[in-house]
């Protein structure tokens, strides 16, 4: 039985039942991950504005990626449901892509910011190490550069690289 208390992990066809059967199917995601794939009927509500979630009463599928993201906020994931039944789906949407469920691809959308960032990340750090050893070791500090901005990105959860390829022109209309 699901309880708003905790959120009760759900398989797959679990998941798709639930939704069957009237469940509301809230992805928890960024808007960048949700544009480019994304279960069809999913709402899309990023952890930072589940504020705004007005529960109805029918119970509550919560989704990621990997399921990683909804059990580390399982807790805040059944407050936002108020007195509705909350669930996760366990595995999040790579898993419901593995169990052959459909899910909606729009490769017109950019990669997500944090994966354009890792592309980013290394090569820039990459480049730097191989201009360093090849050119003049004065690149090294390139490399030292990005890892320092990864470092204050992790301790602080700003990050300049993300800021700055949102305003890219592959990401301008995607991101808003």
């Amino acid at each position: 039985m699901l309880t708003s208390q905790t959120p009760t992990h759900l398989s797959p066809a679990a998941a798709r039942q639930a939704i069957e059967a009237g469940a509301r199917l809230i992805d928890i995601r960024n808007a960048d991950e949700h544009a480019r794939e994304r279960i069809p009927g999913a709402i899309n509500l990023p952890l930072d504005r589940l504020a705004g979630l007005s529960p109805d009463g029918r119970p509550i599928v919560f989704h990621c990626k990997s399921g990683m993201r909804t059990a580390a906020n399982a807790a805040q994931l059944a407050a936002a449901a108020g007195q509705a039944q909350a669930a996760i789906l366990a595995g999040g949407i790579d898993a419901w892509r593995g169990a052959g469920q459909p899910t909606v691809l729009d490769k017109s959308q950019p990669l997500e910011i944090m994966r354009q960032v890792q592309i980013a990340a290394g090569t820039l750090v990459l480049s730097g190490l191989g201009l360093g050893l090849a050119v003049a070791p004065a690149f090294l500090g390139l490399a030292a550069f990005v890892g320092a901005g990864l470092i204050v990105a992790g301790l602080t959860g700003w990050c300049g690289m993300a800021r700055l390829l949102r305003r890219m022109p592959w990401n301008r209309g995607a991101l808003g």
